[in-house]
């Protein structure tokens, strides 16, 4: 059975862009009022949506300076498919939001993903294949969150929100070339969120060895053996980052080294950013990689699956990364805000 996922037009990524909002909630202002700061906290702060941000306008800014790398009219775009778990409503796409204020619209395929944190990389897997059979020039994959978490739950020490949007087209206009991947999945319980439930559940012992690492570690090893491929070949690898702890660990398992995962992990600064997490620490990467650069990235949602894909840095590169803002330069911005300003950007105080 053939494990790689590879189109058979060669494709690779034509522009991308990020955004993260400017809020920060140091993790200590959660410790101290839930365990009168005896808990040590698992990073140092996460990013917070403002009173006018959620999941569409976070899509359309990164949507937006991924086109402006990609150096194309919005109206090229066949494809706009936006993954989250925090779309803003129920019933009606974020995709349609997104296409309208880019101009991208009407004539472009839209929807909405949904994988928990694997939402936005399923997206450019399929991005991939669209533009690869030759339906589409150019179509575009974006991972966004606003991310959720019961007060004084675990989660919510980690639970960010940013986003990424990566646009695909022909290989020859590609700042990264997409060399193969190999997606991996199960029915692992490990994390959900029932209709009507404002908060989602996590499974405490599912969450780690038979979910996370499980998916992760066997995605990537899967996709390296296809490639012919070790660590060693890497310069940078990106794997999702709910915690610190979990990435670093099972990048090690896969044989990185540090300098190999440290540029991609963002988690200490903007927290875990759900569907946009392992997309947004790519964005970090494609900022300071140079020509001839492989990168391997694995995302991980849960309920569960990972998705790796392996992308080569050409030299395209230097002239379409400085168009936009870099990531550093959105997590360098930064306004630090209290639990209690926290508390009311992201509607948790109830007036009624």
């Amino acid at each position: 059975m053939t494990t790689l996922l590879k189109p058979q037009r060669d494709v690779g990524i034509v522009g991308y862009g990020a955004y993260i909002p400017r809020y920060r909630l140091p993790a200590r202002e959660v410790s101290a009022m839930w365990t009168d700061g005896t808990a040590e906290p698992p990073i140092e702060e996460k990013a917070v949506p403002g009173l006018d941000e959620d999941t569409a306008t976070i899509a359309i800014e990164a949507a937006r300076n991924a086109l402006i790398r990609a150096g194309i009219d919005p109206t090229e775009l066949r494809a706009i498919w936006v993954g989250s778990e925090s779309h803003p409503y129920a019933v009606k796409p974020t995709s349609t939001i997104v296409a309208e204020a880019l101009g991208a619209a009407p004539l472009v395929q839209a929807a909405d993903w949904e994988f928990a944190c694997k939402a936005g990389s399923e997206a450019i897997v399929a991005a991939i294949g669209m533009v690869g059979s030759g339906m589409a020039e150019y179509a575009m994959g974006i991972g966004a969150d606003t991310a959720q978490g019961r007060p004084g739950d675990a989660l919510e020490y980690t639970a960010g929100a940013g986003g990424a949007a990566i646009i695909i087209g022909p290989a020859a206009q590609a700042i990264a070339h997409f060399e193969g991947s190999v997606s991996y999945v199960t029915d692992t319980p490990d994390f959900w969120r029932r209709p009507q439930a404002e908060y989602p559940s996590h499974g405490m012992r599912f969450t780690g060895e038979p979910a996370y690492f499980h998916h992760i570690i066997t995605a990537g090893e899967m996709l390296m053996q296809a490639l012919g491929r070790t660590a060693a070949d890497y310069r940078y690898v990106v794997l999702h980052q709910p915690n610190v702890k979990f990435p670093v660990r099972a990048a090690q398992q896969l044989g990185f080294r540090p300098e190999q995962w440290e540029t991609g992990l963002l988690v200490n600064r903007i927290g875990n950013t759900y569907a946009g997490a392992s997309l947004v620490g790519l964005t970090a990467v494609l900022d300071v990689a140079e020509p001839g650069d492989r990168i391997l990235v694995v995302s991980f949602g849960s309920g569960a699956g990972s998705d790796a894909m392996s992308f080569l840095v050409t030299d395209r590169i230097h002239d379409r990364r400085l168009l936009a803002p870099t990531t550093a330069d959105y997590i360098a911005r930064r306004t630090v805000i209290d639990y209690a300003t926290y508390l009311r950007y992201r509607g948790k105080l109830k007036m009624h």
